[in-house]
């Protein structure tokens, strides 16, 4: 994404963008860790760490708003609407306040259901 200012001009990657979310995802209640967007052959979901949370996120721009599709596991025994609705906004509150950017939507995939903290 490319700002103009009077001052000059800010670009700010996709990465970037996708680094905000991904780490502003994971704060989330219910939530486990993110995904990566390429599921394994036999279904079993790659937990990513924190230093590749970027991986499980998908940016686009389109017509000056920007739209993120992320990939999560949620914890077993939380509510896979509440948790995906706090990552929703959670996500759009934070790219918007660190970029200044419009989001248009975030759309959430659930990968997978883990146990929390052994539990």
């Amino acid at each position: 994404m490319l700002i103009e200012t009077d001052l000059g001009s800010i670009e700010i990657t996709n990465d970037v963008i996708a680094t905000i979310a991904g780490v502003a995802a994971v704060e989330s209640y219910g939530l486990v860790g993110m995904a990566s967007r390429k599921q394994l052959k036999d279904g079993i979901v790659e937990l990513l760490g924190r230093d590749n949370l970027s991986r499980g996120v998908e940016v686009r721009e389109e017509e000056g708003e920007l739209f993120i599709d992320l990939y999560i596991i949620v914890g077993y025994g939380t509510r896979i609407d509440e948790v995906a609705n706090n990552v929703i906004s959670t996500v759009k509150y934070s790219v918007e306040k660190y970029t200044g950017l419009p989001v248009g939507t975030v759309n959430i995939n659930v990968q997978g259901v883990r146990v929390i903290n052994g539990k």
